[in-house]
């Protein structure tokens, strides 16, 4: 891929980000890709960055994790740059869905080969994200897991917030406006996926893709917060359609009310509020895969 000039997006805050970013230098240096960073004292965002240079560059490059590429998906949209993701965050669940390999080296390696592949990204109120956008348990969980608990403890940070919280959490109602269909429903958290895993190992659906038009929803109506241990295992694998008291199905439009606003967690981040419309928009950003 020689010739190539990529925008170099490596977020400081994500987990491996400030550490790594002298490696990611010197793997695109001999890789043969050309780059160019924001100076330090940029006040920009990444998605106004993408937009400003977009005439000067060829590809976007991002290290972090599923927040980082959230902030650079609207200029992504609006330039029609391709992606490159290097998984530098706590989880990396959206590198995981498309196949990246946890390795730098292998990660900039794919970049340089120059294979890409048109994903889906969801939407919530206009707001566009990669992977995974939820209300209830984990958007309290987003809000509670700081920057600092991320970074120092990794997974095992979302594990030690994620029991305070579940000990305290309580169902709440929504309304559900799906395929001509409105149903309501009593839910400890709803998760609507564009990919595939979500929370640090976590899956909407076991055989999700971010390339087949759907979103995957889930409603966990559980009546106890000790019943989500037995469901653990399929949560883990995607599994849950099997059981009784989880409501799945997918669709390409839906709209969730609540009683009150709750916070939407779109990839991580808390980015809008309930009532939220979801829709899917398919082929829209072109993502460098093995």
């Amino acid at each position: 891929m020689n010739g190539k000039a990529a925008l170099l997006l490596v977020n400081p805050k994500s987990r491996r980000g400030e550490e790594s970013l002298p490696q990611v230098r010197e793997l695109l240096s001999r890789s043969g890709i050309n780059y160019v960073e924001l100076l330090p004292e940029s006040n920009e965002t990444p998605s106004e960055a993408i937009k400003a240079r977009a005439g000067k560059i060829d590809m976007v490059i991002v290290g972090g994790g599923d927040g980082s590429l959230n902030a650079a998906a609207e200029g992504l949209l609006d330039t029609g740059l391709s992606l490159g993701v290097l998984p530098l965050g706590t989880a990396n669940d959206f590198a995981r869905t498309i196949g990246l390999p946890t390795d730098l080296a292998a990660a900039i390696d794919i970049v340089a080969k120059g294979n890409t592949t048109l994903i889906d990204l969801g939407q919530a109120n206009g707001h566009p994200f990669f992977n995974v956008a939820s209300i209830g348990f984990s958007a309290d969980l987003a809000m509670s897991l700081t920057e600092k608990a991320k970074k120092r403890w990794g997974k095992l940070g979302y594990g030690i917030v994620a029991a305070r919280l579940l000990a305290s959490s309580r169902l709440f109602s929504a309304t559900l406006e799906h395929d001509g269909r409105v149903e309501g429903l009593h839910t400890l958290q709803m998760a609507v996926g564009n990919g595939r895993f979500y929370g640090g190992g976590m899956a909407v659906k076991a055989d999700a893709t971010a390339t087949d038009g759907l979103l995957d929803f889930y409603s966990l109506e559980v009546d106890h917060w000790w019943r989500l241990l037995a469901l653990l295992p399929s949560l883990r694998a995607g599994t849950q359609s099997e059981w009784d008291d989880v409501r799945t199905f997918s669709t390409k439009d839906l709209t969730i009310r609540t009683k009150r606003p709750r916070p939407v967690n779109l990839d991580g981040e808390l980015k809008t509020k309930t009532p939220v419309r979801f829709t899917v928009l398919e082929k829209a950003v072109s993502v460098f895969i093995p």
